[in-house]
């Protein structure tokens, strides 16, 4: 009977561990587009802070008000850019733990299938071993029958 269970819970087990597969490959997914807003981030940070240092370098040498207002708008501009990719870099790290969660979801109740399928084989395993050696005992005390005869 356990055995017999646990064959039917086969199909139950491949769509499951097709579910954690995919859950899995969006983990990723999103893993790496997390990666890719972080360096994007830094790209904009560094390309900041050489665009400060561009500053205090003709700062010292004397720039035309024209310069200073380009200098300011587009300053502007980056911090603008700079606190986006932030925002988006905030949203990518939920979504990665969402979908970790996800993921982590699918995979224990996948686990959960497989020590209640190992379960019944071993309570099948169990019963056919008491089935054999009542089999044997049977046949044990035939023989010891017989040979008083």
């Amino acid at each position: 009977m356990s055995k017999r269970r646990a064959q039917q819970l086969a199909p139950v087990v491949e769509m499951a561990e097709r579910a954690e597969r995919e859950a899995a490959v969006q983990l990723g997914r999103a893993q790496a587009l997390q990666g890719q807003a972080e360096v994007k981030l830094g790209e904009l940070e560094r390309y900041r802070a050489d665009y400060q240092q561009q500053w205090m370098t003709e700062g010292q040498r004397g720039v035309s008000g024209q310069w200073l207002i380009n200098y300011q708008r587009f300053l502007s501009q980056l911090e603008t850019a700079i606190a986006q990719q932030q925002q988006s870099l905030d949203w990518h790290r939920n979504n990665v733990d969402k979908v970790r969660q996800a993921w982590q979801q699918r995979y224990a109740r996948l686990e959960g299938l497989r020590k209640l399928i190992q379960r019944y084989q071993d309570e099948a395993r169990q019963l056919e071993d008491k089935r054999e050696q009542k089999m044997l005992d049977e046949l044990s005390q035939r023989l010891a029958g017989r040979e008083r005869f």
